[in-house]
């Protein structure tokens, strides 16, 4: 039997998430000092924000309120998917680990997409 979700980290999402936040600020560890306040900041910004838009929408009374701040989060993947391709492109990147870290990006969706569809069904 599944545990009660009390609290939100006990979200897979924001478990997921912050694994991911961890991910990106290693990845980034290795770009290069210029890149400091360019897309190594937007990046890490991007990452963090998943996982303190899914905290903020658990935190919430409202399902609107709930549902707009994991929307912000899903907003976020897209970011951090757009500079990673970026980063690929600048060659900060390899192939594969644009891959690993694109895919990693994806399942993060699909459990904020999880998420939206509880909420939306408890309306």
């Amino acid at each position: 039997m599944p545990e009660k979700i009390k609290d939100f980290y006990d979200l897979d999402a924001w478990k997921k998430g912050h694994k991911f936040v961890l991910e990106i600020y290693n990845a980034t560890k290795k770009f290069p000092k210029e890149e400091l306040y360019g897309i190594t900041s937007q990046l890490r910004r991007a990452a963090f924000s998943i996982t303190a838009n899914i905290a903020e929408g658990f935190s919430r009374y409202h399902y609107n309120d709930k549902i707009r701040f994991y929307h912000n989060a899903r907003g976020s993947v897209s970011e951090i998917q757009n500079f990673l391709f970026l980063a690929k492109d600048l060659s900060f990147l390899t192939e594969g680990y644009l891959k690993y870290l694109f895919d990693f990006s994806e399942e993060i969706n699909k459990l904020i997409n999880g998420l939206i569809r509880s909420i939306e069904k408890q309306k």
